[in-house]
């Protein structure tokens, strides 16, 4: 079954100065001009806007044949309006000089009939970027549907083809995606940049019956040319896959656990999340006043560096326009900085750390690793334990630090795997697991805006059969 669907919407002027976009920088400038600019007629305080772009392809398939072919292209315009510190915003698709009007009036209308926050407000003068160095972020990539079906069974045929036992398929697909947005607002903030991501993925089923294995891969890069190949993907989702058969159940036990690097770049996520601004001000975190103290053991390290040339996390400046900069978030496993918006740093009576829209190019390494310390090594150092390459639910509680998680992997014995491991569950506190890591692996895998390679933390509760 084939199904299509789009949500396009007429170019209109100001057509392409962006590769494979619709509208071009001048007129986003624009538009975002004539928002403000209205804004401050009705007698706003103070006004932002930011007009934004995005389109992409999304193929995916099943079994060499082809399931869905998806087109996206989708406009915004939004403003946000401050009267005094009542705040108000609103957006519209629809880029018509009287629809502008409108947004900004309902925009307007909010902010005058909204409670005053004596937080609120745009962010300091004195915090805004003024430098928007070019970060090589836009890769633009002219795939069609047929390429794309064409590169997404291939990554399916080389599973197949990987070994017998490769039964099934839960398919397999390409995605190619850019977008671009201008942003400015009445602190002098004026800026806006293009950027790409595409991806290539496929999930193999290894094994008949109630034997059944599923695993997936995938690669995503900001330039087509730097996936991994079609064949590359497909052969190792198979591994993956038949790596898993013959699963059993292990008792209940506490033992070391190693987490993949993937799984251990969500780890680095539930820390970020614990030293978030949100978290912080509401006190809803286990890491309430936290800075200038120990979290991690004293090995551990972790960096933020918004400026990494095509980095995943990369930007110039943060969601507000506030000036990013490299630093130690985490050193010698002390907490060194929070993640802050200016609102969250207001009410916490500190200085935004330009984290509007998440951390950037975040990398937690060890000062213990060796350039030879690869998954073997971390087994060896695991010694006998759990490797974990699965995790399933969303058992983690951030005001407690709890967590606990359906999981999947292998039961190592003496630094070897012994045998694949299926329908656990393994439980601790993040405040123990951040304290109880006691090496990371030279495998270092980039998720999305974080790095980190495989962590071993000393002792955590498996429950089994």
């Amino acid at each position: 079954m084939i199904s299509a669907t789009m949500n396009q919407t007429s170019a209109g002027a100001g057509q392409g100065a962006e590769s494979g976009f619709s509208y071009s920088r001048a007129f986003f400038e624009e538009l975002v001009d004539t928002a403000i600019k209205h804004a401050k007629k009705l007698g706003a305080t103070n006004a932002g806007a930011e007009a934004s772009e995005g389109s992409g392809l999304s193929v995916s398939v099943r079994k060499g044949e082809l399931e869905n072919v998806e087109r996206n292209r989708d406009k915004s315009l939004g403003v946000t309006v401050y009267v005094g510190q009542r705040r108000g915003n609103a957006s519209t698709s629809d880029f018509s000089k009287a629809a502008i009007e409108q947004t900004v009036q309902a925009a307007y209308d909010i902010a005058r009939f909204t409670a005053e926050d004596p937080v609120a407000g745009l962010p300091d003068e004195d915090d805004i970027a003024t430098d928007h160095p070019d970060l090589d972020l836009f890769y633009p990539w002219a795939v069609t549907s047929e390429e794309a079906a064409k590169m997404a069974i291939e990554a399916e045929r080389a599973a197949f083809a990987t070994d017998k036992r490769i039964t099934n398929s839960e398919g397999a697909g390409v995605s190619a995606q850019q977008s671009h947005f201008f942003s400015a607002h009445t602190h002098g903030f004026r800026g806006g940049y293009a950027s790409s991501r595409h991806s290539l993925s496929v999930a193999p089923i290894a094994g008949k019956g109630a034997g059944m294995q599923r695993d997936h891969w995938y690669s995503s890069m900001r330039s087509a040319k730097d996936l991994a190949s079609p064949e590359a993907v497909g052969r190792y989702a198979a591994e993956r896959a038949l790596s898993r058969l013959k699963s059993r159940k292990i008792a209940t036990c506490e033992v070391p656990v190693l987490f993949e690097s993937p799984l251990a770049a969500g780890l680095l996520g539930g820390f970020v999340q614990a030293v978030s601004g949100g978290a912080l001000y509401r006190k809803a975190t286990f890491l309430l006043d936290s800075l200038g103290k120990p979290v991690f053991p004293k090995h551990i390290d972790i960096v933020e560096d918004p400026f990494i040339r095509g980095g995943k996390g990369s930007s110039p400046f943060d969601d507000e326009g506030v000036r990013v900069r490299a630093r130690k978030v985490v050193k010698a496993g002390r907490l060194e900085g929070y993640f802050l918006t200016t609102y969250s740093a207001r009410k916490l009576g500190m200085k935004t750390t330009g984290n509007a829209g998440g951390s950037h190019n975040l990398s937690l390494t060890s000062r213990l690793t060796q350039p030879g310390d690869d998954l073997q090594a971390m087994l060896k150092k695991l010694g006998t334990g759990l490797f974990v390459i699965e995790l399933m639910g969303q058992g983690v509680n951030y005001v407690t630090g709890d967590y606990s998680r359906g999981a999947s992997g292998f039961w190592v014995e003496n630094g070897q795997i012994a045998y694949p491991v299926d329908e656990i569950t393994i439980a601790g506190n993040l405040r123990d697991m951040f304290a109880g890591i006691t090496a990371v692996g030279a495998d270092a895998y980039n998720y999305g805006a974080k790095t980190t390679g495989s962590l071993l933390i000393n002792r955590m509760k498996v429950a089994g059969s």
